[in-house]
C-alpha cells in the first residue's frame, strides 16, 4: 500500500495546514467532476484516504508509529508475559476476528390439519431470511475488488498503547477504530448487499412434517435459518407446529375421539354402520341394548406414534338420540311397548357405572 503522504505529496513532518493545502490542490484536480479519467477516479479515493488518516490528529499518531511503536520489549515482551498473566487482550494472542459470523436462528409456525397428523405430509414453506449475495458471494466487495489491510493497525485488529503503572510499562490493546477489528476495510463494498454479504430473499424450503406430531411440537431444521454476515454459516430454523380443531375428531395422546349418534331404534336393536374416518371408511358394529356413553373401541385406527411402532386406537362415544316429536302412531307404539313391559320408576345409578363415569371413561380414561 502506498505510503499516505507520499499519495498526498508531502513530508512526513508536513502540519496540519499543510497536508489540508495539498488535499485541496489534488481533490480540485482529480474529483470525477472535474477530470472524468478512470485513474483520476482511483487517485482521488486514493488522496481521499489518506486525508482521512493523515488529517485526524489521533489517526495520523497511530499511522506514523506502526503497530508495535510504544512496545519498548517488542514481540512477546514484557507486554505479552503480564496479559498472560492479567488478561490484557493483546493482537498478538487472537489476531483480527473474522468477518464472517454464523446467522441468527430463525422460528416459523406452521398449521397442519388432524388428518395430515395420522401419517405425516410434505410441505413447502416460503421463509423470508437472509441468504447469501450473489454478487459478491459473501465477500463483501465490489466484484473485481477485495479487501485492504488496514493501515492504521496493520492487519492485527487491535491498537496497542503503553501504560506505565508500578508494575512498569504495561501494554494494552483494543479494538482498532478504523477497521473494527478486522484487520482490513472495504473501500470498495458490493453494491448489491452494500458490503454485508448477504441480502433478505424469499425461499421455499421442503419440509417433511412427521406423522404423530402434535400443536407446541418445535421441529429443527439445521442450517436453513440465517445466512451469517460474510457469508457466514446459516443458523437453525424451527418450525412450531399448530394442529388445526377438527369438526369430528379430537385427539387424546395417540388416540382419536369420535361422538356417533344413534337413534333410539337402533340402539335397542342394534345396526352396522359404516362411517368415514381420517384414513378411510370405517365399519362399527352396534350391539344391542347400547346405551348412551358406551365407547366403541377400533383398534389402529388412530395416529401414528411420533416415537416408536404402531398407532393408537379410534374410540367412538355412542350417544343414543330420544325422539322429541313422534307422530300419533308413533306414540301409540311406544306406549305399547312401555306397557309390555314391567314398569320400573327412574333411579339413581352409582356413579362408577352411570353415564357421567363412563364419560369420564370415555374422555379421561379409566
Amino acid at each position: 500500500m502506498a505510503d499516505h503522504y507520499d499519495v498526498l505529496g508531502v513530508s512526513r513532518d508536513a502540519s496540519d495546514a499543510d497536508i489540508k493545502k495539498a488535499y485541496r490542490r489534488l481533490a480540485r484536480e482529480l474529483h470525477p467532476d472535474v477530470n472524468p479519467s478512470p485513474d483520476a477516479a482511483e487517485r482521488f479515493k486514493d488522496v481521499t484516504h489518506a486525508y482521512d488518516v493523515l488529517g485526524d490528529p489521533e489517526q495520523r499518531r497511530r499511522y506514523d508509529a506502526g503497530p508495535q511503536a510504544g512496545n519498548p520489549f517488542g514481540a512477546g515482551g514484557f507486554g505479552d508475559i503480564f496479559d498472560a498473566f492479567f488478561g490484557g487482550g493483546g493482537a498478538r494472542g487472537g489476531g483480527p476476528r473474522s468477518r464472517a459470523e454464523r446467522g441468527q436462528d430463525a422460528l416459523l409456525r406452521i398449521e397442519v390439519d388432524l388428518d395430515e397428523v395420522v401419517f405425516g405430509t410434505h410441505k413447502d414453506v416460503e421463509v423470508d431470511t437472509a441468504v447469501l449475495c450473489d454478487t459478491c458471494g459473501g465477500s463483501c466487495c465490489a466484484p473485481g475488488t477485495g479487501p485492504v489491510t488496514c493501515d492504521i493497525c496493520h492487519g492485527t485488529g487491535q491498537i496497542q498503547r503503553t501504560v506505565r503503572s508500578l508494575l512498569g510499562n504495561v501494554v494494552t490493546s483494543a479494538p482498532c477504530g478504523t477497521c473494527r477489528g478486522y484487520g482490513t476495510v472495504i473501500p470498495n463494498p458490493c453494491p448489491t448487499c452494500q458490503g454485508q454479504g448477504r441480502v433478505r430473499a424469499r425461499r421455499s424450503i421442503p419440509v417433511d412434517i412427521p406423522a404423530g406430531v402434535d400443536s407446541g411440537l418445535r421441529l429443527q431444521l439445521p442450517g436453513q435459518g440465517e445466512v451469517g454476515p460474510a457469508g457466514g454459516p446459516a443458523g437453525d430454523l424451527y418450525l412450531e407446529v399448530r394442529v388445526r380443531h377438527h369438526e369430528v375428531f379430537s385427539r387424546d395422546g395417540d388416540d382419536l375421539l369420535a361422538t356417533l349418534e344413534v337413534q333410539m331404534a337402533d340402539a335397542i336393536l342394534g345396526t352396522a354402520v359404516r362411517v368415514d374416518g381420517l384414513d378411510g371408511p370405517v365399519d362399527l358394529e352396534i350391539r344391542p341394548g347400547v346405551q348412551s356413553a358406551d365407547v366403541l373401541v377400533i383398534k389402529d385406527r388412530g395416529i401414528t406414534r411420533l416415537r416408536g411402532n404402531g398407532r393408537g386406537d379410534l374410540r367412538v362415544g355412542v350417544q343414543v338420540v330420544t325422539p322429541t316429536k313422534l307422530s300419533h302412531k308413533e306414540r301409540g307404539l311406544i306406549e305399547s311397548f312401555a306397557k309390555a313391559r314391567k314398569p320400573q320408576a327412574p333411579q339413581l345409578a352409582r356413579f362408577q357405572q352411570g353415564m357421567f363415569g363412563k364419560l369420564r371413561d370415555r374422555f379421561f380414561g379409566a
